[in-house]
């Protein structure tokens, strides 16, 4: 799947901003970003539910939104919120869907079976969909979404409604996927999620601002980021909030997390602070996050407004 320039816009705002995507077929690829940053958008363009304004796409080799009915039929889309039908059991539920996708009786049966196995509904079967947590609804909502096998997954922020535990265990269920050859194209705002992606693209404000693995974008801030150990850390961390070359100071519990702008120069500047400042501190280097990643990606940006879709 790809796109070039993708841009939506809807007047004079522009939700997606010409951006460019190249996501490896059976990988976890992850869409990082705040609220209204273009994600659920940009999903919405690639399966065809959205036209865009310009840009160019292919998904599974069709021109979309040319060919988007055609890709219908070999995608799944899954949103973050419970999407069937309360009033039906997990088995009926499934059977709807499994009609709907038009599969043969005999195939839809055999199909449900496993589904029911695999996402641990053995003895819930007749179970009414309203009555189950939210984790629980989500596992419904996933097999229901690969009912009919397909090639490829858009998940738009699933997990946000769950708990932890319920969380892991939909991850693990997304890898048995991407294992078995489905190419998952998930939206986050969890670091959490995003870390377990294959790859990762970072949204702000509807243009793409960092693209890579994890490690990839971790590793580019090598030397840029520092813990800090005061005595006083709120007043360490005044101390050190608008000195040159300290892009972020985060409280972590007793100790600071400093992200510079640059490198060994910023460093020199924090202890120089501190030391002005009259604080005792320790400071050492820190190995970066995705955390970190994000705020040296979309720190400074100018706001261009929220998105609409």
């Amino acid at each position: 799947m790809q796109a070039r320039g993708l841009t939506k816009r809807f007047g004079a705002l522009a939700a997606v901003d010409h951006v460019d995507l190249q996501v490896p077929r059976a990988n976890v690829y992850g869409f990082l970003g705040p609220n209204g940053s273009g994600k659920s958008t940009t999903i919405r363009m690639l399966c065809g539910l959205l036209t865009p304004t310009e840009g160019e796409i292919e998904v599974l080799g069709l021109r979309i939104p040319e060919q988007a009915e055609a890709l219908r039929q070999r995608i799944g889309y899954m949103t973050q919120r419970f999407s069937l039908f309360e009033d039906l059991s997990v088995r009926e539920n499934l059977e709807f869907l499994a009609a709907v996708q038009n599969l043969p009786r005999a195939q839809a049966r055999k199909r449900i079976d496993e589904l029911i196995e695999h996402y641990h509904f053995q003895d819930r079967q007749k179970q009414l969909a309203g009555t189950m947590s939210g984790g629980q609804k989500q596992r419904l909502a996933l097999a229901g979404a690969v009912i009919h096998q397909p090639e490829l997954l858009f998940l738009d922020e699933p997990t946000s409604a769950v708990d932890p535990e319920s969380r892991r265990d939909f991850w693990e269920k997304l890898f048995d996927l991407a294992d078995a050859g489905t190419t998952l194209l998930v939206s986050t705002h969890y670091m959490d999620e995003a870390e377990r992606c294959h790859r990762l693209a970072i949204l702000d404000q509807g243009a793409l601002v960092a693209d890579g693995t994890p490690a990839e974008l971790t590793g580019a801030l090598r030397g840029r980021t520092l813990e800090v150990q005061a005595d006083q850390p709120r007043q360490a961390q005044r101390a050190l909030a608008h000195v040159a070359g300290v892009l972020s100071v985060a409280q972590i519990g007793n100790s600071l997390r400093v992200l510079l702008d640059t490198g060994s120069e910023g460093e020199a500047a924090v202890q120089q602070a501190l030391y002005s400042a009259g604080l005792q501190a320790e400071v050492v280097a820190s190995t970066p996050n995705l955390e970190d990643v994000f705020v040296s990606a979309t720190r400074g940006r100018e706001p261009a407004g929220e998105e609409t879709a």
